[in-house]
């Protein structure tokens, strides 16, 4: 069997672990983090350094811990079938666990570096420090939920009157109010504009309002570019709202206190908590679980915490997809009093005829209003058939997905990666409008055109990828000009991409941009700011790059009329569910999908499954006193 990644065997992998290391399903480094730990703990049995090896890997793909009874749910590029793989039997590898020194303990110490966690929907295997962060997570949030802060109720429901006056029901987004003045956890779910940070901001207010304008508030995201969308939305509604308009918001990192030379400790902890009365975190879905348990140790017991993001989306790069388990976690709590006494008209209310965008609350929606749990569903930024294809990816259903792209509907466009004309255009069209702003100086204009239209890829390499498509539109765009284009020189027009956070200068990683004339012979980075565009001199841009095409990733958080997605082969493991929805919801008017059909019915179909005991109820280590 060839090597699927010539120079990343482990040489010192035997058997079954060669095996899988042969064609990449693991790596050399997981099979060597593998045999370390066995040799520490004293373990040599293969079937046991097998699926310590898998839990590795597990954690390097995004779960937090290996389940068990999905041993076989691995993927793997270029092809490989991994359904014929030398798979040990199943039931053999779960009781050599649990007779493993590695597990119990043995004559080497009591070193315990993994733990199997017997759960009601079977076993799961954690690294230790994993079952740690999520223990924290778990254990926090429980202990949040013991009591609920005292609330002037009838102060709270003239609160929800003032901002929150529409007469439709059901308001999930009053629903979400009523949960944050009532509870210390609050979990507001939602896809792109169903008015997340439109509900923060008055929920805010609302809090100002019934406890005074000294309530100290923390505004926080993964990224600083999500950050500084939040800081930015909060800031526009304020006046009306009577919310105060410098509320900072940062990243988490940076609320916690992040120090120098380290990912994981900061100056805010379980001994020294974080100053404030409200806790406020955006794009909760890209927080890893590290960051989670990090975040949970460090707030308060008397802090209201509200957390808010997109659980259908792409989660973390790291370990963890805490906002979909907390989203999809077991409620046994009943419904307090107070809410239903509060927003008792919204919970059994049926939608007026004809509202098509709303949904009365299921009996499970309500039964995790408990839990602090609120999905809004009323979408405002895009409709029609974008939201139809938008949920037939997020609900799985392939033949919709299919039916609606090939239905001639003009928003939504459907071809192979032969047919590139019209993608061709949108492109130089796109930079046409940008430069012709950005040659006059209209830096508010060169950034709006730039949001026209953004192409999008699943791959940074390949015939698929970032780095060829990004080529491509280049030598379009240069060729309708007759302008070779060099991206080492600064050039009006000329699309940017931050990838490092600069607080200095106030320029976030995921932060675009555009070249603009100065005015004086010279040129300067546009940045988007609220209603004023942020500007710096491209001397001072420590790490950027020319952007005409970027990952699904990176383009969270951001929207644009129209989005080009560029699907790679059905065989890509990156293909998956929340991909193609994370990249379909970027549109506001337009969606063309390139590619073929098998593409994208095996991308509805796969789905990012990382394991954790979150979503379980009563995890309990086998072998631990």
């Amino acid at each position: 069997m060839t090597a699927a990644y010539p120079g990343a065997v482990a040489q010192r992998g035997k058997g079954v672990l060669r095996a899988f290391n042969d064609v990449g399903v693991l790596t050399a480094a997981d099979v060597h983090v593998a045999l370390r730990l066995g040799a520490l703990g004293g373990e040599r049995d293969e079937l046991a350094l097998f699926a310590v090896a898998l839990a590795v890997r597990a954690v390097r793909v995004g779960s937090v811990c290996l389940d068990l009874t999905r041993l076989r749910d691995v993927t793997a590029d270029d092809g490989v079938d991994t359904d014929a793989l030398p798979w040990p039997d199943d039931a053999a590898i779960v009781a050599a666990l649990r007779a493993s020194p590695l597990v119990l303990g043995g004559e080497n110490g009591p070193l315990r570096p993994v733990l199997v966690v017997d759960t009601a929907d079977g076993p799961l295997l954690y690294l230790q420090r994993y079952y740690l962060q999520e223990k924290v997570i778990r254990d926090v949030l429980a202990a949040r939920a013991l009591d609920a802060p005292a609330v002037d109720v009838e102060a709270v429901r003239r609160g929800l009157t003032t901002y929150f006056p529409s007469a439709e029901v059901p308001d999930r987004q009053r629903i979400a109010a009523a949960l944050a003045a009532t509870g210390w956890t609050t979990v507001i779910a939602g896809g792109p504009g169903t008015g997340k940070t439109h509900t923060v901001a008055r929920i805010l207010a609302l809090l100002t309002a019934v406890h005074g304008p000294g309530l100290r508030i923390g505004l926080a995201a993964p990224t600083g570019k999500a950050a500084a969308r939040l800081q930015e939305s909060v800031a526009e509604q304020a006046p009306e709202l009577g919310l105060r308009d410098d509320i900072p918001a940062m990243t988490v990192h940076r609320l916690l206190g992040w120090q120098p030379g380290s990912r994981s400790r900061f100056r805010h902890d379980a001994h020294n908590r974080l100053p404030y009365d409200v806790v406020v975190v955006d794009e909760t879905s890209m927080v890893s679980s590290t960051l989670m348990s990090r975040l949970m140790e460090a707030v308060r017991a008397d802090t209201r915490l509200v957390l808010v993001g997109d659980p259908d989306q792409l989660t973390s790069v790291d370990a963890g997809a805490v906002l979909a388990d907390l989203v999809a976690r077991p409620v046994t709590a009943a419904l307090p009093e107070v809410v239903t006494a509060l927003v008792g008209a919204d919970l059994g209310s049926v939608p007026a005829a004809g509202d098509s965008s709303e949904k009365s609350l299921s009996t499970g929606e309500v039964r995790r209003l408990a839990a602090g749990t609120v999905r809004l569903s009323r979408g405002r930024r895009f409709g029609g058939v974008i939201a139809d294809l938008a949920v037939a990816v997020r609900d799985g259903d392939e033949d919709e997905v299919v039916r609606l792209l090939n239905s001639g509907d003009p928003a939504l466009e459907f071809g192979p990666r032969s047919d590139v004309s019209s993608l061709e255009r949108d492109v130089v069209s796109t930079a046409r409008a940008v430069t012709a702003a950005a040659a006059s100086g209209d830096a508010a204009a060169a950034l709006a055109a730039l949001e026209r239209h953004r192409l999008l890829c699943a791959h940074r390499e390949g015939p698929s990828g970032v780095d060829h498509w990004a080529r491509w539109a280049m030598d379009r765009v240069g060729a309708d000009t007759s302008t070779f284009l060099d991206a080492a020189q600064w050039y009006l027009g000329q699309p940017l991409l931050v990838t490092t956070n600069d607080h200095d200068n106030r320029i976030y990683n995921g932060d675009t941009g555009v070249v603009v004339d100065d005015g004086h012979g010279g040129v300067v980075a546009a940045f988007a700011r609220g209603s004023t565009p942020f500007l710096v001199h491209p001397s001072r841009l420590s790490a950027v790059q020319t952007v005409y095409a970027m990952t699904i990733h990176r383009s969270q958080g951001s929207q644009y009329d129209t989005v080009s997605v560029v699907i790679p082969d059905e065989t890509s493991s990156l293909l998956t569910r929340e991909l193609l929805y994370t990249a379909i919801t970027r549109a506001r008017r337009t969606v063309r999908i390139i590619g073929s059909e098998e593409s994208v019915r095996a991308g509805v179909r796969r789905r990012v499954l990382r394991a954790s005991g979150l979503r379980r109820d009563s995890p309990v280590p086998f072998g631990h006193s």
